[in-house]
């Protein structure tokens, strides 16, 4: 049993001592001289034939300044969409697409709401049939005839239409709007 045990525990150091590096490392431990340098032959050394250059795809600028050039470049800011010039339209379609909103009703239509007498200048408050109301000064446009304020006065105002009559004849009238009274 002695024999056993033995044979054992030799078993145990060798397998101990294989799973365990050996000792301890020294630190100046002598390290084995470098190999000498190939003996140098007389042969000639062969020319290693040019490598072409990659090309890039960059433009590469002779001047080591950045060009600031962008005549080449795309517009960012620039819509995908070409907007079309608009057809020229006949006039009398123009007009009617630039009046303002006081030039649709006809002058008689407005009601006179206030006059302010005695600033630089005349002015009057009127209100349309929609009862939107707009403050006025004399030569504003004013009526779907093209009428144009006249005279402002502390109870009233007067505007003048321009119109052709039936025989093809430039006519004027006058058109006065007076303040209501209380």
């Amino acid at each position: 049993m002695k024999k056993r045990n033995r044979s054992n525990l030799i078993l145990v150091i060798l397998v101990v001592g294989l799973l365990i590096p050996g000792g301890c490392k020294k630190k100046d431990q002598p390290t084995s001289p470098p190999p000498p340098p190939p003996a140098q032959t007389s042969q000639p050394i062969k020319a290693q034939p040019p490598v072409q250059k990659q090309q890039s795809s960059a433009k590469v600028s002779e001047h080591p300044v950045a060009s600031l050039e962008f005549t080449n470049r795309k517009d960012p800011f620039k819509p995908y969409a070409v907007p079309q010039a608009p057809a020229i339209r006949p006039a009398a379609s123009a007009r009617t697409t630039e009046l303002l909103p006081i030039q649709i009703y006809e002058v008689s239509k407005f009601k006179v709401a206030g006059i302010i007498v005695g600033l630089k200048e005349n002015s009057a408050l009127i209100i349309d049939p929609a009862g939107k109301g707009y403050v006025i000064k004399q030569g504003m446009l004013i009526g779907n005839n093209e009428g144009r304020i006249s005279k402002i006065t502390a109870s009233s105002l007067e505007v003048i239409e321009s119109f052709r009559d039936d025989n093809g004849h430039l006519r004027k009238r006058t058109i006065k709007l007076t303040l209501p009274q209380k």
